[in-house]
């Protein structure tokens, strides 16, 4: 067996995959290393992909050519596209997925790439010299590779908990934990923290009265996260029911049951996907909440109910369950559990995703603190870039905050860290109105193409795309002035035949829907690209890192130690440290260019 490779990819979650997919792209001898092949691109929660700010980072792994899209173009169940009676700017595209022929085709596609070897094993250990990735040790036996990216997942050190007498040394039910690999990042001096996520239990579905439940509305699309088209069409449906007030009473009698409640989980879980206790707990005033019924595979009779994830023991499972409207007589084929697991503390990271003391090594996925497969790829896409152009010879690949969701989700965990799981929001984009997932190949595509992540036959139907939006745009800004144009097409609701009316051509439903946004937003996004160039001078200035917080007179104190914990590198970084005010702002860029 070959044991020297240009990257090592350590896991084969949603991470690990985008990681090696994106290495091998590029050329890079690649191994992928995992307990098992048969758990490669396993999605062990929620079966869907998408939805709004998780489906923009979707969208940008397909521009930077990644291969989470292409799986999810083969195994959608149902596709929906969410927020469609608001702005362009905040719908997402969201996907109920086959989990079973994703896993499969997950593995298919790693195993027919170019320079990807997969190898099933558990690492013990990152070896360095001087600092320096040389590789790292698998069940004993040494594989050598100047960089290696750990996407580990919930692994490092996992517990599982099913109420709290149960409870398991695993980092998903019945897999095993990585223990070892753990302990040797921290003797690398490296800082680990500890959080927690979980997931409901599975129901049967032929116990289940779907007659009793709401049916979600099913949609055709044109288009799916790729480039090229796809008429989309569902083949399953979503249902909806709720909680109830005996729901919760049965919940709230058992709460000293829930390793939650009872001091055995101390560790944070995700504020917007907590467990149904937690639920709860912290809105004691609702009296129902949301389950979506969703199917987890067509191959398969188990149900996913979101909504209803817990860490109570199965009796109690079992009798909550029951009080639900179409699930009275439902069957649990798996319990829900909660897991606590290691993560690394993100600031510890530079923007490639390469920790910053150690040269080689990567982190990428949940063992930076984030959740969701989604944010998985997003990362695991740029530290295998990265690694791959250390390979190459070739400058960091960075993408800025006002280019890219994956950008912003960076910066804010390598800037800010983490003290709860992170999870992407349209929210957290300070430019939301110009990272839209109509115009996402405008904004990417050139910059994979540059470092070959797509091939020319892509970039060149993108390029001809382009053309014609750009002819389009101008032809309609030659025609109407700006208030007539925005009387004409800039409602949140265009119809597709008055654009190309006006424009007097067929157009793409992309091209219609990047029109539409350009005119709608036009005033916002001139604006925006103006506070743009005014930030650019505060990106070059670098903070020294010798610099006294502590005497800078007129700042607070809680400011001063927000400002020695989070080290931001650059005034950019420090505006964006939560409870940072503009005045303490220009403390801080008089204080640095007096220093310079």
């Amino acid at each position: 067996m070959n044991r020297n490779f240009d990257v090592i990819v350590v896991g084969g979650g949603h991470a690990g995959i985008e990681a090696a997919h994106a290495a091998a792209t590029m050329g890079c001898k690649t191994a992928l290393i995992s307990f098992s092949k048969n758990t490669i691109g396993l999605m062990p929660c929620n079966p869907a992909i998408g939805g709004v700010g998780k489906g923009h980072i979707v969208f940008e792994v397909s521009a930077l050519g990644g291969l989470m899209p292409q799986l999810c173009r083969d195994t959608y169940l149902q596709v929906r596209m969410l927020n469609t009676k608001k702005g362009p700017a905040v719908q997402g595209l969201r996907l109920q997925i086959d989990k079973e022929a994703y896993k499969k085709h997950s593995l298919l596609s790693l195993e027919q790439k170019e320079n990807i070897s997969i190898i099933e094993g558990e690492v013990e250990e990152i070896i360095i010299e001087n600092r320096i990735v040389i590789g790292c040790r698998v069940n004993g036996k040494q594989f050598n590779a100047p960089n290696v990216i750990l996407t580990s997942g919930t692994f490092l050190r996992g517990l599982t908990h099913i109420g709290t007498e149960c409870k398991k040394e695993e980092g998903r039910q019945g897999e095993p934990a990585a223990y070892s690999l753990s302990n040797n990042l921290k003797l690398l001096g490296l800082k680990l923290g500890r959080l927690k996520t979980g997931t409901p239990p599975r129901l049967l579905r032929s116990s289940l009265d779907l007659s009793q439940m709401e049916p979600q509305d099913d949609m055709e699309l044109d288009y799916l996260f790729e480039f090229h088209p796809h008429c989309a069409k569902s083949s399953h449906s979503c249902y909806i029911t709720h909680t109830n007030k005996n729901t919760h009473e049965i919940i709230r009698k058992n709460f000293s049951r829930s390793p939650i409640f009872a001091g055995i989980i101390h560790s944070r879980g995700p504020r917007y996907c907590p467990s149904i206790e937690d639920k709860i707990f912290r809105f004691s005033d609702k009296e129902s909440h949301h389950v979506f019924v969703e199917p987890e595979s067509a191959s398969s009779d188990e149900i996913y109910p979101n909504g209803l994830s817990t860490a109570l023991p199965l009796d109690v499972q079992e009798e909550y369950i029951h009080s639900i409207k179409g699930f009275e007589h439902a069957i649990i084929t798996k319990p829900g559990y909660a897991v606590e697991y290691d993560f690394v503390l993100p600031t510890q990271l530079h923007h490639t995703l390469e920790v910053k003391n150690i040269a080689g090594l990567f982190c990428a996925g949940q063992i930076n603190g984030t959740t969701g497969y989604e944010e998985a790829a997003g990362q695991g896409i740029i530290a295998g870039i990265n690694a791959a152009c250390k390979i190459l010879k070739k400058e960091p690949f960075k993408l800025e905050r006002h280019e890219s969701y994956i950008g912003v989700m960076i910066d804010d965990l390598v800037t800010m860290g983490v003290d709860e799981p992170y999870r992407m929001f349209t929210s957290r984009a300070e430019r939301r109105l110009m990272l839209r997932q109509d115009n996402v190949f405008l904004r990417l595509t050139d910059k994979a193409y540059a470092i070959g992540m797509i091939d020319q036959k892509l970039y060149d139907d993108f390029s001809a795309e382009r053309k014609l939006l750009r002819e389009s745009l101008s032809l309609l800004r030659k025609k109407y002035r700006p208030q007539e144009l925005s009387k004409l097409i800039g409602k949140p609701e265009c119809p597709r035949a008055k654009i190309i009316e006006l424009v007097d051509q067929n157009l793409s439903e992309r091209i219609i829907k990047n029109i539409h946004a350009e005119i709608l937003y036009e005033p916002y996004l001139a604006r925006e690209l103006r506070e743009i160039e005014r930030n650019k001078q505060f990106e070059e200035l670098k903070i020294k890192e010798t610099i006294d917080y502590q005497s800078i007179d007129g700042l607070s104190n809680e400011l001063k130690q927000k400002l020695i914990s989070y080290k931001p590198a650059t005034i950019a970084q420090a505006s964006r440290i939560p409870g940072m005010t503009p005045a303490a702002i220009s403390l801080l860029i008089f204080r640095t260019r007096r220093i310079s």
